[in-house]
């Protein structure tokens, strides 16, 4: 018996939570982003369908956002606000199955083989929960695994459901751009329009395995050659292990003064600390990233004998690292990550795997 896979996706779900809860800002364009201000540096996290009418699309700069629709509603990130909600719809998840997988705070896989006979009257179901006790919409993909299931929700959004049969996957995928594949970001799919004309999944099914392997590697091309085939045997996985925990910011103005990036990374470190300790890990690798004005991106790490939580223990090896840094340049972002991570004996995690910072 083969598997059924459902992918849930809450459809442009900052926005929609701040059209929700903001009545008047309902079928206007809202983009939500850094701290709502358009003018200074961030990206956009979400924009409602209004907004994407204007070609406003997530980590698109909020500056070009506003060139794009001046007329648009600005509004920062509301993390606490997401969250509940985030908590809710994955608590109706489970209501259904055990095998929930959160993909991130507005998305997730879920295996209901053996708690349906009819799939597509299940996710209808679920759909419609979601809608009554959170006001929120989302569209739903099924499939017999996970990479279909995903590509399905993204057909007909948004509060949809769509399936694609393990029998019509081939039909159903042949004229979708290879970037709905995953593995396929901007530069693989430059070099396979480059270097073998290839645009569309059907497309890429036609090339043979030697020469995706050729292309880009034994791994990386044996592996599209078997996603585009919409083969992909990925399990659910319902509990995961973090392996770093980090936090970053970037500066609303390039600075080279050593003071005001150890102040920033004493902040980080703070932290990152206070995320370790809430979710019981401690780390032995602490690693410092700098991008400088010129968007070039440089780490420094060091691993310690044992491992640690503290914010200022973090803070020390951090500014240590600093130092191993030529700053001769301004800076743009700053970054401190704690990886190497082991768990605290006797301590459970309280997020279910949802938030990492």
């Amino acid at each position: 018996m083969g598997r059924t896979i459902l992918h849930v996706d809450v459809d442009a779900f900052f926005a929609a939570v701040e059209q929700l809860r903001r009545p008047e800002l309902r079928g206007k364009p809202v983009v939500v982003g850094g701290d709502g201000n358009p003018h200074r540096r961030g990206v956009v996290s979400t924009a409602s369908y209004e907004a994407r009418a204007y070609g406003i699309h997530s980590a698109m700069p909020l500056r070009t956002a506003y060139k794009k629709c001046p007329q648009a509603v600005f509004l920062p990130v509301d993390f606490p606000t997401y969250g509940e909600y985030s908590h809710r719809i994955m608590a109706i998840l489970r209501e259904y199955t055990p095998l929930v997988e959160p993909v991130s705070v507005d998305e997730a896989f879920l295996e209901v083989t053996d708690a349906a006979a009819d799939p597509l009257a299940l996710a209808e179901e679920i759909r419609g929960r979601i809608h009554t006790d959170t006001g929120l919409t989302a569209s739903i993909g099924i499939g017999p695994n996970k990479l279909l299931a995903k590509i399905a929700s993204g057909l007909r959004k948004p509060n949809a459901v769509t399936h694609i049969p393990e029998e019509r996957a081939a039909e159903m995928l042949r004229e979708l751009p290879v970037t709905v594949l995953w593995g396929i970001g901007p530069k693989t799919a430059a070099r396979l329009q480059d270097v073998v004309r290839v645009h569309t999944v059907g497309e890429l099914c036609t090339v043979p395995l030697a020469a995706l392997r050729a292309l880009l590697g034994d791994h990386h091309g044996a592996y599209l050659y078997r996603i585009c085939r919409g083969q992909d045997d990925s399990p659910i996985v319902t509990e995961w292990e973090p392996k770093s925990m980090s936090r970053e910011t970037t500066y609303q103005y390039d600075t080279r003064k050593r003071e005001v990036l150890i102040d920033t990374i004493t902040a980080l470190a703070a932290e990152v600390g206070g995320d370790l300790q809430r979710d019981g890990y401690r780390g032995r690798t602490v690693t410092v990233k700098i991008r400088y004005h010129d968007f070039k991106t440089h780490t420094r790490a060091l691993t310690l004998p044992e491992a640690i939580d503290e914010g200022a223990r973090i803070r020390e090896t951090a500014v240590g690292l600093l130092d191993r840094f030529a700053l001769d340049r301004a800076v743009r972002l700053v970054g401190v990550r704690v990886s190497g991570l082991t768990k605290t004996a006797g301590e459970e995690r309280g997020n279910g795997g949802l938030w990492n910072g």
